[in-house]
């Protein structure tokens, strides 16, 4: 029997009659739901910053409590009057159109915001939200500690919010790895996601955005702190992610190769466990088992997609657009020049021809080894069998020549990092 017969022949064995039918149907289902983000007006971004609040003496605040971000989040309601709570009244959230503040595991306060076509609406509008919060905060005598990892705390100090689906994912993921809790309480990240135009397009970007994930971490370095001591070594988060739960972590399998889909992906997630999946009743349930085993026998609806895409946590993540998620948590200014350098690479068709020739025959195994390189070494460290430091150049240089003369300017703060060879972290400005 050949290999791929033989992986039928397993395949068969595990789902009930008709089950490889509702298996393929439902891979369908979330390939088609990614698809289905293909747009013609390509150019946004969205952004996502994480912030993390600490007391003026550093240590942590709490969600819960007087000088809690709930009451936080209660003041910003003036500006953000759409609430949203759980079923206990506790509030989780606030938002206007085109911004919504959330609140992540260990109460980091997240912005989420765009899409923005224009750079400078898109640091307006972070720097704005940045001068409210600040001034929330300064009544309560906290701060933002605008780093990558809480400066002070360890993680499983930090107080869970009130999210039942976080109470599953710490139980879960903290059983599979200690550095589970250090993703979801103690670190905080920028991500931004830009469009694709077609399944085609999907993928080259994906692929592009994978074989980066190296360089953009070290770039967007900003964790000199890791479990309240000096850290021991460059990409703290990297570290964090490499280990927290390889099943959904990481560079999906086979993402970097030419033969790559969106079924691929869409089968990577499908055969993931779950975690927890919705009880039909608004909340949720536990179940560990593999949304391949949950939905074995019936379709999955577009609601039970969109979850399972949201329970799976890659260097870079695919819904209705495409997620780059290695960067630390930066100050506005550096998090804006990181949104540059995605968008100068990801828009600009020479610009991205240019990056996609720097890792040509690559596999997700050099990935792997250019962050333990990196980590270890900085700009000293390799990149696919060069220089980081030069790679890290070429990488700048196309992201300035795929931008317009009015937005190359808000590549500078990461370009001059790049330029010296350091990092925000290097330099310790987790207060910058």
């Amino acid at each position: 029997m050949n290999e791929q017969a033989s992986d039928q022949a397993s395949d068969a064995q595990k789902f009930p009659a008709n089950g490889m039918e509702m298996y393929d149907r439902n891979v369908d289902a979330i390939a088609a739901f990614i698809e289905s983000g293909c747009t013609a007006d390509e150019g946004a971004l969205g952004i996502e910053l994480e912030h993390i609040i600490v007391r003026e003496d550093g240590s942590p605040v709490n969600y819960s409590g007087e000088d809690g971000i709930q009451s936080a989040l209660e003041v910003l309601r003036a500006d953000y009057p759409q609430a949203t709570y759980d079923a206990e009244g506790d509030l989780l959230g606030v938002a206007r159109p085109g911004e919504a503040v959330t609140i992540e595991p260990a109460a980091q306060v997240e912005l989420s915001a765009g899409p923005f076509h224009e750079l400078a609406s898109a640091k307006a509008c972070f720097e704005q939200f940045e001068k409210k919060l600040c001034d929330v905060l300064a009544q309560k005598h906290a701060k933002l500690a605008k780093a990558g990892y809480h400066p002070t705390a360890r993680a499983t100090s930090l107080e869970l919010i009130p999210k039942q689906r976080y109470e599953y994912m710490n139980r879960y993921l903290g059983a599979v790895s200690p550095f589970g809790p250090c993703m979801m309480r103690g670190s905080a990240s920028t991500q931004v996601s830009i469009d694709y135009t077609s399944a085609d397009d999907c993928v080259r970007k994906y692929r592009v955005a994978s074989a980066l994930t190296p360089v953009l971490s070290l770039i967007c370095d900003n964790s000199p702190i890791f479990e309240g001591a000096p850290r021991t070594h460059r990409m703290v988060r990297t570290e964090i992610w490499q280990h927290c739960d390889p099943e959904r972590c990481g560079i999906v399998p086979g993402a970097v190769e030419g033969s790559f889909t969106l079924r691929n992906y869409a089968r990577w997630v499908y055969d993931t466990p779950a975690i927890l999946v919705p009880d039909g009743q608004g909340g949720w349930r536990e179940d560990s088992r593999r949304f391949s085993e949950i939905y074995a026998e019936r379709p999955m609806s577009r609601a039970e997609v969109e979850h399972a895409l949201s329970m799976v946590f890659p260097d870079v993540r695919l819904k209705t657009y495409l997620e780059i998620r290695p960067a630390d948590a930066m100050p506005v200014a550096y998090a804006v020049a990181y949104a540059a350098l995605v968008k100068g690479i990801f828009y600009c068709e020479e610009s991205l021809a240019h990056v996609e020739r720097l890792f040509e025959g690559i596999a997700a195994n050099d990935i792997e080894q250019a962050k333990n390189s990196l980590q270890e070494r900085g700009y000293a460290g390799e990149i696919y069998g060069r220089s980081a430091a030069e790679f890290a150049d070429e990488v700048i240089a196309a992201a300035r020549a795929g931008l317009s003369d009015n937005e190359q300017g808000f590549l500078e703060p990461l370009e001059k990092l790049v330029a010296a060879r350091t990092t925000l972290a290097d330099r310790g400005k987790h207060d910058a």
